[in-house]
């Protein structure tokens, strides 16, 4: 399985409003117009758009850094995209896509 696939798989079913756009051979993911997540377009480093308290976290796990996109913002490479790093990228595309779908919520 690609890194691809997985955030694609999360995306299934999970809001009817996920956008995906392939930009530049990348695609991002948004929600309620706002982008949450992405994947370069060698699909090996995927993009989370997290609560603050929960991208601190992750930044402190294997194969995640700092993103230029914000303090909100990591990036995810894995290594070896092992069952582990599968459930880490699902799980985080899915907390930025209730985080954003959240945010919409209050707003109306």
């Amino acid at each position: 399985m690609t890194l691809r696939e997985v955030l694609i798989e999360a995306a299934t079913g999970v809001e009817d409003d996920v956008v995906a756009v392939d930009l530049d051979g990348g695609t991002s993911w948004s929600a309620a117009g706002v982008v949450f997540a992405g994947l370069d377009r060698a699909g090996t480093t995927a993009s989370f758009r997290l609560d603050p308290v929960l991208a601190g976290a992750a930044r402190r796990t294997p194969d995640v850094g700092s993103s230029p996109g914000g303090p909100e913002w990591v990036t995810f490479r894995p290594s070896v995209l092992d069952g582990h790093a599968a459930d880490r990228a699902a799980a985080w595309f899915v907390a930025a896509l209730r985080r954003v779908a959240s945010r919409a919520e209050t707003r109306t």
